[in-house]
């Protein structure tokens, strides 16, 4: 009998229940990145002076910040790739269980939270995105984690050695389907292996983008420096990283064969990180 020689991918995306609550790997992961957000953000505020935050101010806008990312992810995502499902059932906005998160209404929401954040605080805009910009990529990473966990948004098909078979790719909960293992097991479903682009970018913009905004930001910067490299990074990874992720089923491409949604909405960030770099450190 012949095997596999790419992994199946085909976890439970549920890690536990509470009663008649189930507890999604992707929730754990979010939580994960806000612990560390925390614990990151009280770190800087204890050992680089130059920020002048105290951790009382990590802990406020870390609140303001996981307000942000709900509520904006969550529109982010039911306006840009989900309007006609919201069209069809308006109560369709407010089923968060039944997943569907964006980056980039995420981003939005965070804005305006720091926004609102540095009105109570008499800080600028700029002085917040600043302090939180390196501490963010660590949640996006997990996020793609809980991402590959619960076997959603995978890449485009494969031959590399590395792809992987995503049973939920094949079928909707494949992962827990014997029939799709059994095939598995065969080597019969080897043409429907993916690139792994959750993995891809839990690397990208998370890990390497940690990397480079914690180098960056161990002196200081001019006033929103961090904050524009940031989107620049991100907007970056995020570019590169749809040429190997497959499109949303009910968008596909934009235009042609390679443009993207995500590719659309991460052209301008780096574009405004780039403006915004270059408006820092002229004003210097």
């Amino acid at each position: 009998m012949s095997r596999s020689s790419h992994p199946f991918i085909a976890f439970d995306p549920v890690a536990f229940s509470l009663g008649p609550f189930d507890v999604h790997w992707y929730g754990i992961m979010y939580l994960l990145g806000f612990l560390f957000f925390w614990a990151g953000g009280s770190w800087l505020a204890r050992h680089r002076s130059w920020w002048g935050w105290t951790p009382q101010m990590v802990g406020d806008v870390l609140f303001y910040g996981m307000l942000g990312v709900v509520i904006g992810g969550r529109l982010g995502y039911v306006l840009f790739y989900g309007l006609d499902s919201l069209l069809q059932d308006p109560w369709f906005l407010f089923r968060i269980t039944q997943g569907g998160m964006s980056f980039h209404g995420g981003l939005l929401g965070v804005i305006v939270a720091m926004w609102w954040f540095g009105r109570r605080h008499g800080l600028g805009f700029w002085q917040v995105a600043d302090f939180a910009a390196p501490l963010g990529p660590v949640g996006l990473g997990l996020g793609r984690i809980g991402n590959f966990i619960g076997g959603e948004l995978w890449g485009r098909l494969s031959d590399a050695p590395w792809a992987m078979i995503f049973a939920n790719a094949i079928q909707p909960g494949g992962w827990q389907s014997a029939e799709l293992r059994a095939a598995w097991e065969a080597g019969a479903l080897d043409h429907l292996a993916r690139h792994p682009s959750q993995l891809y970018q839990a690397f990208g913009e998370g890990l390497a983008l940690f990397a480079l905004l914690a180098v960056y930001s161990r002196r200081p910067r001019p006033t929103a420096a961090v904050a524009g490299l940031f989107l620049v990074g991100y907007g970056c990874f995020r570019f590169a990283a749809e040429f190997f992720r497959e499109p949303d089923g009910h968008i596909g491409f934009i235009s042609g064969e390679w443009l993207t949604m995500g590719m659309v909405l991460s052209l301008p960030m780096v574009l405004a990180g780039l403006v915004v770099m270059v408006i820092a450190y002229r004003r210097q």
